[in-house]
C-alpha cells in the first residue's frame, strides 16, 4: 500500500498558485536586465580587450608583416642578400611577441574573455609558437619564398581570428563598428601580402604562375573587403577610409597592381616605386585602424555609462512592478485563503460540533428544535463563489438534521413497533408455556410426554427471539431472577433454548452462582452465541462448554469445531461485540450479534472470538467479579461434579420452575 500523501492547506495551495506566474515574471525581469546590464559590463570590457590583446595584437602583426617581407626577399634574391635585416626583423617581431603572450595570460584578460574569446587566444599563441619553425625552414633552405609566405600568412590569419572573436557581439553598436574596423585592417593585411610576393619576385627577377595567381586573388579580396567595410562603418570613420582610397597614391596603387597582374615585368625600377607606393598606403591603412581604434575605445566608456544607466532605471522599473505583482497577489491570495479558512471552519463546526450534538440529542430521546440546532451559516467573504458554498452548506446543514431527525423517529417507530409485538408474543408464550406445564403434570405416557418436551422447548425459543426484539428495540425483557443463580443451571438453561441442543456437551463447573439481575440476559447471550456455534459447525461435531474462575471474574467457553474464520473477520467481530453500533434495518443478518453485544454491554460483560485449535471459533464470555456470588446451595456440588446429558439439560430446565428459587410471578428459566 502507497504511503498517504501529505496535506496540504489551501493558503500553500494559493500561495503555490501565484507563487509560479510571480516567479516567471521574477525570471524575465532578472534575464533583461541581465542582458542589459550585461552589455554594459561587456562594453567596459572594451578597453581591457583592447589594452590587453587588440593593440598588442595589432603591433605583433605589423612586426609580423615586416618579417615575412624581409623573408620573402631573401628567398628571392640569388645572393642570400638581406639576412641581417631579416635577423634583426626577427628580433622585433620576438620582442612584440612576448609582450602579446604576457598580456593575453594576464588575469586581466582572461576575466575579460568569455571561453569562446580565450579558445581563440590560446589558438593565436600556438599558431605565434609555429614562427620557431618557420625561420628553421627558411634558413635551412627547407623553404621557398612562396611556401614561406603562406606560412606567415596562417600565423597573421590565427590573429585576426582571435580579432573577429572578440567581438562576436552583433546587437552592440560599437561592436559592429570594431568588425568592419578589423576587416579594413585585414584588407591592409592582405596588401603586404603582395608587397611579400612582389619584393620576392623582384629580387628574383621573375614571378611565377602560383605567385601571379596568389597575387590576383589577394588584389581582388582586398578591394573587395575594402567595398564592402565602407558602407557599415558610421561617418566618422567611414570619411577617414574614404579619404584615403580616394587619394592619388590609392589610385597608383591599383594602377601598378594591374600591370603586375597582367604579367608586366618587375624590374628594380618598377619594385622600387611599387614598394614605395604600398608602403605609403599600408602606413596610412595603419594610421587609419590606429585612429579607427581609439575613437572606438573613447566611445566604449560612455555608451556602456549610458547602457547602464537605463538599465539601472528599467530594472528598478521592473523590479517596483515585480514587488507590486508581489504585494498585490499576496494580497488578494490571503484574502481568498481567509475566506477560505472561515468557509472551512464553518464546515468542521457543522461536522463535528452541531451534527454530533444534534444526533446525541436523538440518541437520548431529546426533542430537537431544527431552528436552533441549524440556524443558517452567516456571510462569507465577497467573493460569489465561496458565498455560494456558504449557502450550500446552510441547505445541507438543515437536510442533514431534518433526515437525522426524521431517521430518529423512524428508528423509535420500528423500536416501539419491536416492542409491542415481542411484549405481545411473550405474553402469549408465558401463557402456552405455563399451560404446557400443566400438562406435562397430568401426563403419564412417555410419548406424550416426550412431545410435550419437544414443544415446550421451541416455546422456549421462540421466547428467546421475542425478548432479541425487546432488546433491539432497547428495551429490557420481563423475565428476571431476585435470588443468585447457580452458573452451571445457568449455562444448561441457555443451552436448553437451542435447537440443536443435543450436540452441545455442557462439562461440570465450579460451585459459582451468577447475580439474579443479570441471569436472564446471561442466559440470552450464552444461547446466542451457542447457537452460533452449533449452526456454523458441521452437524456431526460437538459444541463444548466449559466455565471456570479467573481473576477477573468467571469465564465461560464455547468451543466449536467448524470451519473457523480469517482473522480479519474475527477483528471485525471483536470490534462490533467490543463497540456495539447502532442497530441497522438493513443488516438483519447481524441481529444475534448485535444482540449480544448490546447484553453484554448492559452488563459490562466482555465477549471475545478467537480461533479454535480444532480449527473452529471459540468464544470467551468473562463475567465480572461484581456479578458471581459464592455457593450456599450443598445441593448444587453434586451437579458440578457430574456430567451431565442433553436430556437432563432439558429435564433440570423445564423443572427450575417448581424450585424455590423462582419468586411468584417470575418466569422460569
Amino acid at each position: 500500500m502507497s504511503p498517504r500523501r501529505r496535506d496540504r492547506s489551501i493558503k500553500f495551495r494559493l500561495i503555490g498558485l501565484l507563487v509560479v506566474p510571480l516567479l516567471s515574471l521574477v525570471a524575465l525581469w532578472a534575464v533583461t536586465a541581465g542582458v542589459t546590464i550585461g552589455d554594459s559590463l561587456r562594453l567596459r570590457t572594451y578597453n581591457t580587450l583592447w589594452s590587453t590583446l587588440r593593440q598588442p595584437a595589432d603591433k605583433l602583426i605589423v612586426e609580423l608583416q615586416r618579417e615575412r617581407l624581409d623573408s620573402a626577399r631573401y628567398l628571392g634574391s640569388a645572393s642570400r642578400s638581406g639576412r641581417s635585416e631579416m635577423e634583426a626583423q626577427r628580433l622585433r617581431t620576438n620582442t612584440a611577441r612576448d609582450s602579446v603572450r604576457r598580456l593575453a595570460l594576464s588575469d586581466s584578460s582572461r576575466s575579460a574573455t568569455t571561453p569562446a574569446m580565450r579558445s581563440q587566444v590560446d589558438e593565436m599563441l600556438d599558431g605565434l609558437g609555429q614562427l620557431d619553425e618557420i625561420r628553421a625552414e627558411i634558413d635551412e633552405g627547407l623553404s621557398d619564398r612562396l611556401r614561406a609566405i603562406e606560412t606567415y600568412n596562417l600565423v597573421s590569419d590565427s590573429i585576426y581570428r582571435m580579432h573577429y572573436s572578440l567581438a562576436l557581439i552583433d546587437d552592440i553598436p560599437i561592436y559592429q563598428q570594431s568588425r568592419v574596423v578589423i576587416s579594413l585592417g585585414y584588407a591592409k593585411e592582405l596588401l603586404t601580402r603582395e608587397q611579400a610576393i612582389a619584393s620576392a619576385a623582384s629580387a628574383s627577377g621573375t614571378m611565377t604562375v602560383e605567385e601571379r595567381k596568389l597575387f590576383t586573388q589577394l588584389v581582388g579580396n582586398r578591394r573587395f573587403l575594402i567595398d564592402q567595410a565602407l558602407p557599415e562603418l558610421d561617418e566618422g570613420l567611414r570619411q577617414m577610409n574614404v579619404n584615403l582610397i580616394t587619394t592619388p597614391l590609392y589610385q597608383r596603387l591599383r594602377l601598378q597592381e594591374e600591370k603586375i597582374i597582367s604579367g608586366g615585368a618587375l624590374t628594380a625600377r618598377t619594385e622600387q616605386v611599387w614598394q614605395s607606393t604600398s608602403d605609403d598606403i599600408a602606413a596610412s591603412f595603419q594610421q587609419a585602424q590606429t585612429d579607427a581604434g581609439t575613437k572606438l575605445t573613447e566611445r566604449a566608456a560612455p555608451i556602456a555609462d549610458s547602457i547602464l544607466t537605463r538599465a539601472v532605471i528599467a530594472g528598478g522599473a521592473g523590479l517596483l512592478a515585480v514587488l507590486a505583482s508581489i504585494l498585490i497577489s499576496l494580497r488578494f491570495g490571503s484574502r481568498i485563503a481567509r475566506e477560505l479558512a472561515t468557509l472551512r471552519q464553518a464546515a468542521l463546526d457543522l461536522a463535528n460540533v452541531r451534527l454530533p450534538r444534534v444526533l446525541d440529542k436523538l440518541k437520548k430521546g431529546d426533542e430537537v428544535d431544527i431552528a436552533t440546532e441549524a440556524p443558517p451559516m452567516p456571510a462569507i467573504g465577497q467573493t460569489a463563489e465561496i458565498q455560494d458554498v456558504g449557502r450550500a452548506f446552510s441547505t445541507v446543514q438543515q437536510t442533514a438534521v431534518e433526515a437525522a431527525v426524521g431517521q430518529a423517529k423512524l428508528q423509535r417507530g420500528v423500536g416501539q413497533v419491536f416492542l409491542n409485538l415481542a411484549r405481545r408474543s411473550q405474553t402469549l408464550l408465558h401463557r402456552q408455556r405455563t399451560q404446557l406445564d400443566g400438562m406435562q403434570r397430568r401426563t403419564t405416557e412417555p410419548e406424550t410426554l416426550e412431545d410435550l418436551f419437544r414443544l415446550d422447548h421451541l416455546t422456549t425459543r421462540m421466547r428467546r427471539h421475542a425478548e432479541g426484539l425487546i432488546i433491539l428495540s432497547g428495551s429490557v425483557p420481563g423475565r428476571a431472577w431476585r435470588k443468585p443463580v447457580p452458573l452451571y443451571d445457568v449455562v444448561r438453561g441457555a443451552a436448553a433454548e437451542v435447537e440443536d441442543y443435543a450436540r452441545v456437551t455442557v462439562f461440570p463447573m465450579e460451585e459459582h452462582r451468577l447475580d439474579g439481575t443479570a441471569v436472564a440476559d446471561a442466559i440470552h447471550l450464552i444461547a446466542e452465541l451457542i447457537e452460533n456455534a452449533t449452526i456454523f459447525s458441521p452437524p456431526h461435531t460437538s459444541v463444548s462448554v466449559r466455565g471456570e474462575l479467573v481473576g477477573n471474574g468467571f469465564v465461560v467457553e464455547i468451543e466449536d469445531r467448524g470451519l473457523g474464520m480469517t482473522p480479519e473477520r474475527l477483528d471485525e467481530l471483536n470490534e462490533r461485540l467490543a463497540n456495539p453500533p447502532e442497530f441497522d434495518l438493513a443488516d438483519t443478518d447481524r441481529m444475534g450479534l448485535f444482540v449480544v453485544s448490546r447484553l453484554a454491554a448492559r452488563r459490562e460483560i466482555s465477549v471475545t472470538l478467537r480461533p479454535s485449535p480444532y480449527g473452529g471459533t471459540t468464544a470467551i464470555v468473562l463475567l465480572p467479579t461484581a456479578l458471581i456470588d459464592s455457593p450456599k446451595d450443598p445441593d448444587l456440588a453434586r451437579l458440578a461434579t457430574d456430567e451431565v446429558t442433553p436430556e437432563d439439560i432439558i429435564l433440570a430446565s423445564l423443572s427450575r420452575g417448581t424450585q424455590d428459587n423462582q419468586e411468584p410471578g417470575e418466569e422460569r428459566s
